[in-house]
């Protein structure tokens, strides 16, 4: 499979820049996820790539050739749209030989793809039917199938199950990452669900504001963020920032915050040198707070409960920490009453700690 490879891509629209200088490279049966909110030019990006968009300034390669000046025909993609872009007169099995058919293809060919592809998507019940006699899910996968009997080198996914309800979103998340297993081929997918960008992807690709943020694996991107917006905008419930004073006093250092004080270990206090001013914002993610009522008061948290989301085995609580809202997940057997002062012991080792002048992360 070839690399694909995007070289100080850029996109403006008029005097508006909505992509600076993205450089991104993809490798062989790679499974990238470009992750984002609405507006950060995922979409746009993969536009790009597909040749729906044409490129600004910057080059992207494919195999080590330039194709930005080439039409989609010509560039061996497959793109499974949004809205899923069916024929409606068409069968499935029309539907996802269109491609096929236009090549012209002999028959045997074509019914030999369209077998072979129902098969992989479960979906060779379902041949003869029209799309209106269709569920959500079955078209997207028809959609998916479409693209897939074309055997391009690289498939593109523009957000396919933004438009399906929450738990045919998990299933076919789930659908999504076993046809990944069978089907090694370069993928480029674009979400602004998070939860699909950590459970699918190889390699994540965070944008914000036209720009790439971080890249890397899920574990790379939840465990070290480069910054605030990558630290909040993965995990689910998002990480909690609190604002906080580096004290000394004499040999120790302490984690001065509204309502509490934590001391630091050696290891910490070393993170902590790289701050550039005595004021930073530490981050801490809602699983990493432990309930603790034996917690010393220099190694944890009081929270005041001011919502608690009981979500079956476990509870999201909403609390208040000297004036800033604090999430925390627990035990949903955890005896909680709203109102409740608890306390949460705090492991170093997973705090987070960001530059208040630039948000990026210390240490």
């Amino acid at each position: 499979m070839p690399v694909i490879k995007l070289d100080d891509l850029s996109k403006s629209y008029g005097n508006v820049e909505v992509l600076h200088s993205i450089n991104l490279e993809m490798q062989d049966a790679e499974f990238t996820v470009l992750v984002g909110p609405s507006g950060c030019g995922k979409s746009t990006t993969l536009r790009m790539v597909a040749g729906l968009e044409s490129v600004t300034s910057g080059e992207i390669y494919i195999d080590g050739k330039p194709v930005s000046n080439l039409e989609p025909k010509e560039r061996d993609l497959a793109m499974v749209f949004q809205d899923y872009a069916l024929y409606p007169h068409m069968n499935v099995a029309k539907n996802m030989s269109f491609a096929l058919r236009l090549e012209k293809r002999p028959k045997k060919e074509i019914q030999s793809k369209i077998n072979e592809v129902a098969e992989i998507l479960g979906l060779t019940e379902y041949l003869h039917r029209k799309p209106a006699e269709l569920s959500g899910g079955q078209r997207q996968r028809v959609a998916m199938g479409r693209a897939l009997t074309r055997d391009s080198s690289t498939f593109l996914f523009d957000e396919p199950l933004s438009n399906l309800d929450a738990k045919l979103r998990t299933q076919m998340r789930a659908e999504l990452a076993m046809m990944r297993q069978r089907v090694r081929k370069n993928m480029i997918y674009v979400t602004h669900d998070q939860i699909e960008a950590m459970t699918l992807a190889d390699r994540i690709v965070v944008m914000h504001g036209g720009y790439i943020q971080q890249q890397g694996t899920p574990e790379e991107l939840f465990k070290n963020p480069k910054n605030k917006f990558v630290a909040g905008f993965l995990g689910t419930p998002p990480m909690n920032f609190i604002n906080v004073d580096i004290v000394r006093q004499a040999d120790d250092v302490y984690l001065h915050g509204s309502g509490f004080k934590l001391r630091c270990d050696h290891a910490t206090a070393e993170r902590l040198h790289n701050s550039r001013s005595q004021d930073v914002l530490m981050g801490v993610r809602p699983c990493d707070l432990n309930y603790n009522p034996e917690a010393a008061t220099d190694s944890a948290i009081d929270i005041d409960v001011v919502i608690s989301e009981y979500i079956g085995a476990q509870s999201v609580l909403i609390g208040d920490c000297g004036g800033q809202d604090v999430m925390v997940e627990l035990k949903s057997d955890t005896p909680i009453a709203l109102g409740e002062r608890l306390r949460f012991s705090v492991n170093l080792n997973d705090l987070h700690f960001f530059n208040l002048d630039d948000d990026e992360a210390i240490g």
